[in-house]
C-alpha cells in the first residue's frame, strides 16, 4: 500500500473493507488473503472520488502515485482492466451488475486516468442513481473505488454460480462458459455453454447433470486499436463445448472454495472465472441476490420462517466452520429421513437447517408443511415439538385423496419404523464401538494419513443415518400420546403425558445422572475423596494419581468415564474438551450432589405417575386403554432412542476432535496455524487440504483467524427468536404471553407436570451450577445433557427455549420435575432470588408477592 493509503494493494484491500476499497475490491482482496487463484491488482480508495464534479480530471497527487504504482509493477506497457468497485457494490443486498462502467484494454498511464473518471463518472449517471433509490441507498452517494488489475489472455470465460439461479437448489451448481473475455457473456450479447452440476454435501463431490452447447457466435477479444470489439466466432470453436466435463468440474470446485472461504455459513455466490490456458483465475466474487426461491409450491407465496427452537439448546454459541460442515449434513437427515421412510416425496436442494448469525436456526415454515401434508398434523403441534413461539403457515383443507395417502404413508412409516426401531439398540451399540475404536488408533502416521482418515471417519458420520432416524423421529409416538390424553382431558395432555412418563426405564442420559449422584454418595463414604474434592488447587487432570489406589471411588468414576468420557458441556462444538480430557466439571457436580436424596426423587417419579393415572381412570374409556399403553411405552422407548443416539453422535464427535486436533498440533509446528484448537475453524475438507498439501499454511491461517474473530464477534450479539425471509408476516411474532397468568406470570409450553415453589436461581450456564441450592427453580436459557446433575437438586425448572422434544423436556419427564419452556426473555425479567411458582401442568410460571 502507498504511503497515501489512496492506492491499495490487496492486503489492504482486505483489511480496509468495502467502505473504502468498494466491494469489488474487498472481495477481491479477501480472496487473495484467503488463498483464491485472484491475479495480482491494487485499489484507488474511494475517497479519491469524493467531493469531484463529473468530468473532473484524476489530480495530479493521485496521478503521481498512479504513475510510480505502474512503474514499480512493470504495468506501463500492460494492458490492463479498470473496473468498478462502488462501497455498496458487490454486496448481500445489491449487486449493481451491469451498473458501473468498466474498461478493458486499458495500457498506459494516460489510458488508465481516463479510465478512472470514466468509471467514477458511471457512478453520477441517471440508471446509477435509480439503481440506489431501488434499494434504498443514499442517491446522492456516488463514492466510488476502482479496480486495476492485468487484462488476463483469456482462451474462455465465464460465471459460476454456486446455487442454481433458476431452480434455488443448493445441491446444484451452474456454470456458464465463452471462447474469449467475459464481456459478451455478462452484457447478454453471447449464448453460452451451460454446464448444470450436482452438489454431493456428505461426500462433497460433484457429478454432471446437463451440458448444453450454445451457439456462441460471437465473442469479446482485444481490439488492436484499445478497447475490447465483438468478433465472429471461428466455426469450429462455436460448435465446440468450451469445458470438458472434468474442466466443468475443476471451475465449479475453484468457484465453491472461494465461495466457502468468503462465507461458509451461506456459500452462494456468483463467481467471475477465466482461463488462460494454463490456469483458471478467479476475478470476482458476489452474494447471489436475485434467483429461483426452492421450496414446496403452497409455501411460495408464504414468508420462510427460521426459528432458534430446539438449536438454541444443543447449539447455544455460534458454529464453527467444522462444526457446520457436519451439522449442515445431519441437520437435514434428521428431519427427513421419517419421511422418506413413508415414501412422502421430501423436497430436494432445500435446507432445513441454515446459519443466520453464526448460529443454527430451522426452516420452520418447511417442517410444519412437510408434517401437515405428510401426516396430516396441524403446524401448532409441530411448533410445539421444535420450541420457540411461532406463527403457523396456512395450509389447504384436505380432500379424500389427501387423507387417504396421509393414512398409507402412516402406515408405511409405521411398518417401516418399527424394524428400524428394532434395530436401534444395536445401531447405538456399533457406533459406540466404532467411536472407540476411532479413539483409540494410533496417530503417529504422517500427515497425508490422517487426513485421509479425517475425510473417511467425517463422511462415515454423515452417513449415520440410523442415529440421525433416531435423533429426528421421536415425536410420533409423544403427540400421539398426547392427543389421545387431550381427546379426553382437555388442556392437560402435555402434563398427564409428562406424568405419566416420569420414573420410567431411564436414558443415557438420566443415567448419567444417576450414576453422579451414585459417586456423590461414594465420595461421601471416603473422607480422603471428599478431603481432595474439597481442596481449592486440586489438580483434575491428575485425579488418578491424586487419589487412593484402593480407592472405591477411583474405580468407579474411571468407569463413569469409560461410558460418559466423549461428553462435555455445550458437548455439540467439537472445539470443546471432552470429559475424558478434562473431567473438572464432573469433580464439582459430585460435590454439589453431596447429601442428595435418591429416594426422594423415585418417590416423585411414582407419585407424578399415581397422580395422573387416576386423573385419567375415569376420563379415558376402557377400550382406549391398550392404546395408551402401547402410546405410553413407544413415546419413552423413542425418547430414550433419542437421547442414546445424541450420546453415540457425541462419541463419534470425541474421535473426530482428536483427529483434528492432531492434525492442528502438526499445522502449529509448522506455522500454519496459531492455535491447535483453530483446526476447528477450517472445515473437515479444508483441514485436510492443508495437510495434504493443496491448502498453503498461510492462507490456512488467513482463514481460521478470520472466521475466529467473526466467531466471537457474533458470540457476543444476541440473535433474533425469528428470521424471516421471502416476505413479511402478517402479524407481528408471538412474544411471551402473560394473558392466562396476570400481570406477575408467564405462560409457556408445559414439559413436566406437577407444581413447586421456590427461590429463582438463573444460571446462564452449567458451570454456574454451584449457586443452586437444593430445592431452588432453576431457571436456563437452555439446556443440554451436561444440565442433568442440576436437574436433581432442582425444585422444577424453567427453559427459555425449548419445545416438548427438547433434552430439558425429555428429562424433567424423567424425573418428575415440574418445567415449563418456550418463555423468551423471562431471564431478563425475573430477579435472581425472588420467590417463583412453576405450574408445570399448565405451562404457567407466577411470581409470589410477600
Amino acid at each position: 500500500m502507498s504511503e497515501s493509503a489512496v492506492v491499495l494493494d490487496w492486503a489492504a484491500s482486505a483489511a480496509a473493507g468495502a467502505g473504502v476499497a468498494g466491494g469489488k475490491g474487498w472481495q477481491l482482496g479477501r480472496m487473495a488473503r484467503l488463498g483464491i487463484a485472484v491475479p495480482a491488482g491494487f485499489v484507488i480508495a474511494a475517497a479519491a472520488s469524493r467531493g469531484r464534479a463529473p468530468g473532473a480530471p484524476v489530480g495530479a497527487a493521485l496521478r503521481e502515485h498512479l504513475a510510480e504504482e505502474l512503474a514499480r509493477r512493470g504495468w506501463n506497457a500492460q494492458a490492463l482492466a479498470v473496473r468498478s468497485s462502488a462501497p455498496q457494490e458487490d454486496s448481500a443486498q445489491a449487486s449493481f451488475a451491469g451498473i458501473h462502467r468498466s474498461c478493458l484494454n486499458v495500457v498506459g498511464l494516460d489510458a488508465l486516468l481516463q479510465a478512472v473518471v470514466e468509471v467514477w463518472d458511471s457512478a453520477h449517471a441517471p440508471a446509477a442513481r435509480a439503481y440506489r433509490e431501488r434499494f434504498g441507498l443514499d442517491a446522492d452517494d456516488s463514492a466510488m473505488a476502482v479496480v486495476v488489475m492485468p487484462l488476463l489472455p483469456a482462451l474462455a470465460s465465464g460465471v459460476v454460480f454456486t446455487r442454481d439461479p433458476r431452480s434455488g437448489r443448493e445441491d446444484r451448481i451452474a456454470v456458464n462458459a465463452h471462447w474469449g473475455l467475459g464481456e459478451a457473456l455478462v452484457g447478454g450479447q453471447a449464448d453460452v455453454d451451460e454446464y448444470l452440476l450436482r452438489y454431493d454435501r456428505i461426500e462433497q463431490r460433484l457429478a454432471p447433470l446437463q451440458r448444453r452447447i450454445g451457439a456462441k457466435r460471437h465473442y469479446t477479444r482485444v481490439s488492436q486499436h484499445g478497447g475490447t470489439e465483438l468478433a465472429d466466432t471461428p466455426a469450429e470453436q462455436g460448435a465446440r463445448a468450451v469445458l470438458t466435463p472434468e474442466q466443468s468440474q475443476q471451475v465449479a470446485w475453484l468457484a465453491m472454495d472461494a465461495a466457502r472461504a468468503l462465507d461458509f455459513a451461506c456459500p452462494h455466490y456468483d463467481v467471475e472465472w477465466v482461463w488462460d490456458g494454463a490456469r483458471v483465475w478467479i476475478v470476482q466474487a458476489r452474494p447471489i441476490t436475485a434467483g429461483a426461491r426452492h421450496t414446496y409450491p403452497a409455501l411460495r407465496g408464504q414468508p420462510a420462517l427460521w426459528t432458534r427452537g430446539n438449536t438454541r439448546e444443543i447449539l447455544p454459541e455460534p458454529l464453527s466452520a467444522m462444526d457446520w460442515s457436519i451439522y449442515a449434513v445431519a441437520a437435514d437427515r434428521m428431519l427427513t429421513t421419517g419421511y422418506e421412510l413413508s415414501g412422502y416425496p421430501v423436497l430436494e436442494g432445500v435446507p432445513h437447517a441454515g446459519l443466520r448469525h453464526g448460529r443454527v436456526y430451522l426452516e420452520a415454515s418447511l417442517i410444519q408443511w412437510e408434517g401437515y401434508d405428510a401426516y396430516g398434523i396441524a403446524p401448532a403441534a409441530i411448533n410445539a415439538l421444535i420450541g420457540g413461539r411461532l406463527p403457523e403457515i396456512a395450509v389447504p383443507a384436505p380432500g379424500r385423496r389427501d387423507r387417504l395417502r396421509r393414512v398409507a404413508r402412516l402406515l408405511r412409516y409405521l411398518r417401516r419404523s418399527a424394524a428400524r426401531r428394532r434395530a436401534a439398540d444395536a445401531a447405538v451399540v456399533a457406533a459406540l464401538a466404532q467411536a472407540k475404536q476411532w479413539r483409540e488408533q494410533d496417530l503417529s502416521q504422517g500427515d497425508r494419513a490422517l487426513a485421509q482418515r479425517l475425510s473417511e471417519q467425517v463422511v462415515q458420520v454423515r452417513r449415520a443415518d440410523e442415529l440421525f432416524f433416531l435423533q429426528g423421529s421421536a415425536g410420533g409416538s409423544l403427540s400421539g400420546l398426547v392427543d389421545l390424553i387431550e381427546k379426553y382431558c382437555p388442556g392437560e395432555g402435555h402434563a398427564l403425558a409428562a406424568a405419566l412418563l416420569a420414573g420410567g426405564e431411564p436414558s443415557t442420559t438420566a443415567r448419567q445422572g444417576y450414576e453422579l449422584m451414585a459417586l456423590a454418595a461414594r465420595a461421601a463414604a471416603e473422607p480422603a475423596v471428599l478431603a481432595w474434592l474439597r481442596s481449592g488447587g486440586r489438580d483434575d487432570a491428575a485425579w488418578r494419581e491424586s487419589l487412593p489406589p484402593d480407592s472405591a471411588f477411583r474405580g468407579e468414576f474411571a468407569a463413569f468415564l469409560e461410558r460418559y468420557g466423549h461428553r462435555t458441556v455445550a458437548e455439540s462444538y467439537l472445539r470443546h474438551a471432552r470429559w475424558r480430557e478434562r473431567p473438572q466439571y464432573l469433580f464439582d457436580q459430585i460435590l454439589a450432589l453431596g447429601g442428595s436424596d435418591a429416594q426422594a426423587l423415585r418417590l416423585r417419579q411414582r407419585e407424578a405417575g399415581a397422580q395422573a393415572r387416576r386423573r385419567l381412570q375415569g376420563r379415558l374409556p376402557w377400550w382406549q386403554r391398550p392404546a395408551l399403553n402401547y402410546l405410553l411405552r413407544s413415546a419413552a422407548r423413542d425418547s430414550n432412542q433419542r437421547e442414546a443416539a445424541r450420546s453415540a453422535l457425541m462419541a463419534y464427535f470425541e474421535a473426530l476432535r482428536r483427529l483434528a486436533l492432531k492434525l492442528g498440533e502438526r499445522a502449529c509446528e509448522r506455522g500454519a496455524l496459531e492455535r491447535a484448537e483453530d483446526a476447528f475453524e477450517l472445515d473437515a475438507e479444508e483441514l485436510c487440504a492443508l495437510a495434504d498439501g493443496r491448502l498453503a499454511p498461510a492462507h490456512a491461517r488467513a482463514r481460521a483467524r478470520t472466521r475466529c474473530e467473526l466467531r466471537l464477534l457474533q458470540a457476543l450479539q444476541a440473535e433474533p427468536e425469528l428470521v424471516v425471509e421471502h416476505g413479511v408476516l402478517a402479524a407481528a411474532p408471538l412474544e411471551p404471553a402473560r394473558a392466562a397468568a396476570g400481570e406477575d406470570g408467564w405462560s409457556g409450553t408445559p414439559i413436566g407436570a406437577g407444581r413447586a415453589r421456590g427461590r429463582a436461581r438463573i444460571v446462564r450456564d452449567p458451570h454456574q451450577g454451584a449457586s443452586l441450592a437444593a430445592g431452588e427453580i432453576l431457571i436456563a436459557p437452555s439446556t443440554d445433557p451436561a444440565w442433568t446433575p442440576l436437574f436433581l437438586r432442582a425444585a422444577a425448572l424453567v427453559m427459555e427455549t425449548g419445545g416438548y422434544l427438547s433434552h430439558g423436556a425429555i428429562v424433567a419427564r424423567e424425573f418428575g420435575i415440574p418445567a415449563v419452556a418456550n418463555l423468551p426473555g423471562l431471564l431478563g425479567e425475573l430477579t435472581d432470588g425472588e420467590e417463583i411458582e412453576v405450574d408445570g401442568d399448565h405451562g404457567l410460571v407466577r411470581r409470589l408477592r410477600a
